[in-house]
C-alpha cells in the first residue's frame, strides 16, 4: 500500500535511574551507605571507622553512634528504675506497671526515630535528630 507512512522502531529502552553519588571509601552510594550507618551505634561505627571522605556518610554514622548511646542509656537507667520500683512493697508492682508502659513509649519513640532517619538518609535527605544532631555535626565538622 504505496500511501501508508512507515512505523517509527520502538525508543530504546532507558538505562534506569542515574546512580547516585559513591561513597569516597566504601564503593556503596553516599545514599545507602548513610542509611546503613544509621543502624543505631554498630552501624555507625563501622562507618564512622571505614568512611573516611564523605561527610555524608560520616554525619549520619556519628548520630547514629550517639543515638544508640543514649538508646543503651535509657535500657540501663530503665533497668534500674525498674529494680527499684520493683523492690517498693506495696505500691511496687503499680509503679513497675506504670514504668514499663512509659518504657515501652519511649522505645517505640526511639524506634520510629530510627526509621524516619533511616528514610531521610535513604532519600539523600540531611536530618538532624533533635539535640542529637547538631552534636554530630560538631564531631564531624571538629575530625574533618
Amino acid at each position: 500500500m504505496p500511501d501508508e507512512e512507515p512505523i517509527a522502531p520502538p525508543p530504546p529502552p532507558s538505562p534506569g535511574p542515574e546512580p547516585g553519588p559513591q561513597s569516597g571509601t566504601t564503593g556503596l552510594p553516599s545514599n545507602v551507605a548513610a542509611a546503613i550507618a544509621c543502624i543505631p551505634l554498630i552501624g555507625g561505627i563501622i562507618f564512622y571507622i571505614l568512611e573516611k571522605r564523605d561527610a555524608f556518610v560520616r554525619f549520619y554514622a556519628m548520630q547514629s553512634i550517639i543515638f544508640g548511646c543514649a538508646w543503651f542509656l535509657f535500657n540501663i537507667v530503665s533497668a534500674v528504675v525498674h529494680a527499684v520500683f520493683a523492690a517498693i512493697p506495696g505500691i511496687g508492682g503499680i509503679l513497675v506497671f506504670f514504668w514499663a508502659i512509659i518504657a515501652a513509649l519511649v522505645h517505640l519513640l526511639f524506634l520510629v526515630i530510627m526509621i524516619v532517619t533511616i528514610v531521610k538518609a535513604f532519600t539523600g535527605v540531611r536530618w538532624d535528630i533533635p539535640y542529637i544532631g547538631p552534636v554530630a555535626r560538631k564531631q564531624v565538622e571538629g575530625t574533618a
